[in-house]
């Protein structure tokens, strides 16, 4: 150990999204140097932003819109709005179209949003009430292990109670209208595996608790401003960003007391001086990656042309059918098949953050789950046919594509292994059993492959530090 290590405890942070960042931030606030290594030219992991679709252009070139940034414990705890991080609401939190002109929208507030369902205002009530009143007694519980003694024991009875049914069941059993369910079911989707599937109500139940209680934001200027604010804030306190520095063998950091990873399994596997526990090889060895994700970076020249126009008012919106039709387009996905209905996750970042184009432009973030490492461009035009099938004329506005196959988006952030973007499955034991944060001697994991898996949030980056903290006392 070097005469710095043993003045000043040191980390070594590999890979530099918000996980990485979010760790390196607490650790050197705490006292420790901490090197911070990106392979990359940029910092920023899959939160990074680019004018990729031409000057004068922001581009989010992973995540879009931020329901989990704005409650972040962490977050708030590094204020990083004091580092220059603004976040931009439109009208509407989210948006599912549906046929016929038809449209269900989470609003701000329970009541607002039960108010648009009609007969079914009572019962989108009774269920999200008490979530959205007790969301930040919520998230202590949720965003953490899933396997230890929650924060608020009551609370978590009362979320697990329902969170353990599928969403498509729960949908039906609860809704008596299609608008209410295809928003509940839409909220269930960002688990990224069928509503069918156990468990899936608690993404339902969380992302529509979210919307509600904090709405589901854009980061002005991108998402890259999140990851500028958690610079600054390393930065301040004496931390260090390495870029343009790939990492294959970790007895390069010999002399840090830990070593963290801002990677998934697969990465971990490639890397040399790896000392590994029994625990994290058995779970690495049977992990799995879930679907993958075709991603559209549009150029328009002008706002979509929804067929219903309040849907131009929602940052988020769910592009799909009724309920069958979901869960039809994610059992396909799932299951290797490419659907001929794709779920369609469309961001209009600029109905809240006018500055993401210029000239009357408009920027549109469009993706959909793909089988695993899926790169046919077929996907493309079921994606842009889906869009139009809801907005009439969209094709015609379009000036400018970029596509990303599930291949695309591997190759630009090695995390997303043939385009998943959570980290691995959420199915089944995957769920709840994630990566450890504490894989051997000085080795840890903070990324989407450990608890509570993916999203901008910086939660496992959390979780880390403080067990980082822990052993070192």
């Amino acid at each position: 150990m070097t005469k710095l290590s043993q003045e000043r405890p040191r980390a070594v942070v590999v890979g530099s999204g918000p996980n990485g960042l979010t760790a390196a931030c607490l650790l050197a606030r705490e006292g420790w140097q901490v090197d911070v290594y990106e392979q990359g030219p940029t910092p920023g992991g899959a939160a990074r932003s680019a004018p990729v679709l031409g000057e004068g252009t922001t581009v989010d070139l992973g995540s879009a819109a931020h329901p989990f940034g704005i409650s972040s414990p962490v977050f708030r705890e590094l204020d990083l709005e004091a580092h220059g991080l603004e976040w931009a609401h439109s009208r509407y939190a989210m948006a599912h179209p549906l046929d016929g002109g038809r449209a269900a929208f989470l609003s701000r507030g329970v009541e607002r949003t039960a108010t648009q369902l009609g007969e079914d205002y009572s019962r989108w009530r009774k269920l999200h009430h008490p979530f959205t009143r007790d969301i930040d007694q919520h998230l202590d519980n949720v965003l953490g292990p899933v396997i230890r003694v929650p924060k608020h024991p009551v609370k978590m009875a009362a979320f697990g109670t329902v969170a353990l049914l599928p969403a498509r069941a729960l949908a039906r059993a609860t809704f008596e209208t299609e608008e209410a369910r295809v928003l509940f079911a839409g909220s269930a989707v960002h688990a990224i595996t069928p509503p069918d599937r156990p468990m899936t109500s608690s993404f339902g139940l969380l992302f529509s608790a979210l919307g509600m209680a904090r709405g589901w934001p854009v980061a002005v200027g991108g998402s890259q401003s999140v990851v500028d604010a958690l610079v600054s804030v390393l930065h301040e306190h004496g931390g260090t960003i390495h870029t343009d520095h790939p990492v294959e063998d970790l007895a390069e950091f010999e002399d840090a007391e830990a070593v963290i990873l801002n990677l998934t399994p697969n990465q971990v596997a490639r890397l040399k001086n790896v000392e590994l526990s029994r625990r994290a090889k058995r779970i690495m060895k049977n992990w799995k990656y879930g679907p993958g994700s075709y991603k559209l970076d549009i150029l328009l020249d002008g706002p979509i042309p929804w067929t219903n126009p309040e849907v131009g008012e929602a940052t988020t919106v769910h592009v799909c059918g009724g309920l069958d039709e979901i869960q039809m387009a994610e059992a396909d996905a799932a299951a290797g098949r490419v659907p001929d209905k794709p779920f369609v996750l469309v961001c209009q970042q600029q109905v809240a953050d006018p500055t993401r184009a210029q000239n009357g432009e408009t920027v549109v973030w469009a993706y959909a789950h793909v089988p695993q490492g899926y790169v046919d461009k077929r996907a493309a035009t079921l994606i842009l046919k889906q869009i139009e099938r809801f907005a009439p004329g969209f094709r015609d506005r379009i000036l400018s594509v970029v596509e990303n196959n599930a291949q695309d988006l591997e190759n630009w952030n090695p995390n997303l292994v043939g385009g998943d973007v959570g980290g691995g499955a959420t199915a089944g034991v995957q769920m709840i059993r994630r990566m450890p944060y504490k894989l051997g001697p000085r080795l840890y994991m903070a990324s989407s492959s450990t608890s509570p898996g993916g999203g901008v949030h910086g939660m496992p980056g959390a979780w880390v530090a403080r067990a980082v903290l822990r052993d070192q006392e």
